[in-house]
């Protein structure tokens, strides 16, 4: 709720109730909205706090979308992915298969029009989307066998988000979405055979490799993972301005803080989970990520007709790609071109 009692200087305090997608003690992901929410703190000089609750506390997990747009809650951390059963298209908004770099992806986002689309699908729920932290590649999967073939991966029961779900049913796998605390137990009860989740520095956390040693590269189906705040538009709207960029200035450092920080520590836990846990770390051959590729295409050619809001994004998405393309293309670098 949103508290309107006045201090000595006549402002008002804010009072925000800020549920979580994630735990607090989830690298990155958790970590990142507790540090948010201290940090509104701070700014305000303790005039606007935000309390952070841990998934279930509130509600559960993966409803942030329907709770800020009821009202019944503050503010949502989360992820756009998470609410594609209500728009398949917000996937385009947090990691896109075969999608670009973070530079490219947030120029298209702030000022190629991303942005003004998401905007517009949120407010419509009385929703106020910003985003608020972000992450590089993620791993493309946990597999208990090595995966030689993609015809072992029909009829696999796996974990997958976003759009590259749509990507691994058209190639023979049944998924499903879990939240990152319920994987484990469905690993470990054969409710699936195979996950992807994250990157390295948070799938260890979750221990994935004590069932699934064979971890695949690269993260094809999420190259930029940026997830958001979401804040129930009445509430936001209500605010000052100045507490409106607090919001603005404390999402924007949240970004660099957990792209820099999430860059630094993933070679660290691959190296830790190879040497200390035995996991085997592979690479798909280039003509299975061509496979993934064409399914990709497929999946883009059969939502595009079937739903104008898909069309429109991906539209709008593909048109700066292809512009970008020419200036993208003339600063590209090999690793090195040292023999």
């Amino acid at each position: 709720m949103v508290a309107g009692t006045a201090n000595a200087d006549g402002h008002k305090r804010v009072k925000w109730k800020l549920h979580s997608a994630w735990g607090a003690a989830v690298p990155h992901l958790g970590t990142s909205g507790v540090r948010w929410a201290k940090n509104i703190g701070r700014m305000s000089g303790g005039k606007f706090s935000v309390k952070f609750f841990e998934p279930g506390a509130l509600i559960p997990a993966n409803e942030g979308f329907d709770a800020t747009s009821k009202g019944s809650i503050d503010a949502a951390w989360t992820t756009a992915g998470y609410d594609v059963g209500k728009y398949p298209a917000l996937a385009f908004f947090t990691a896109v298969p075969f999608g670009p770099s973070m530079g490219e992806f947030f120029a298209w986002k702030k000022f190629g029009g991303g942005d003004k689309i998401q905007q517009r699908i949120y407010a419509k729920h009385g929703i106020q989307q910003m985003d608020c932290f972000a992450i590089g590649p993620e791993t493309s999967g946990w597999f208990k066998n090595e995966i030689k073939e993609l015809d072992q991966l029909r009829g696999m029961k796996m974990r997958f988000f976003g759009l590259g779900a749509r990507v691994m049913q058209k190639i023979g796998v049944s998924t499903q979405l879990l939240a990152g605390g319920d994987i484990f137990p469905a690993l470990e009860k054969g409710v699936i055979d195979a996950t992807e989740f994250s990157m390295p520095a948070m799938d260890i956390k979750y221990g994935f490799y004590q069932i699934a040693k064979n971890n695949y590269f690269p993260g094809w189906h999420q190259q930029v993972s940026v997830s958001q705040l979401l804040m129930n538009k009445k509430k936001f709207d209500g605010l000052s301005d100045a507490n409106k960029a607090l919001i603005e200035v404390g999402c924007g450092d949240a970004i660099h803080h957990t792209y820099a920080e999430t860059e630094y520590v993933n070679p660290f836990a691959m190296v830790e989970m190879g040497e200390k846990y035995g996991v085997v770390t592979r690479r798909w051959r280039d003509d299975q990520l061509a496979v993934f590729e064409k399914a990709w295409n497929s999946v883009v050619a059969e939502d595009s007709k079937k739903d104008p809001v898909f069309k429109e994004v991906h539209e709008s998405y593909a048109a700066f790609r292809k512009a970008y393309a020419k200036w993208g293309s003339a600063q590209a670098l090999a690793s090195t071109y040292l023999k």
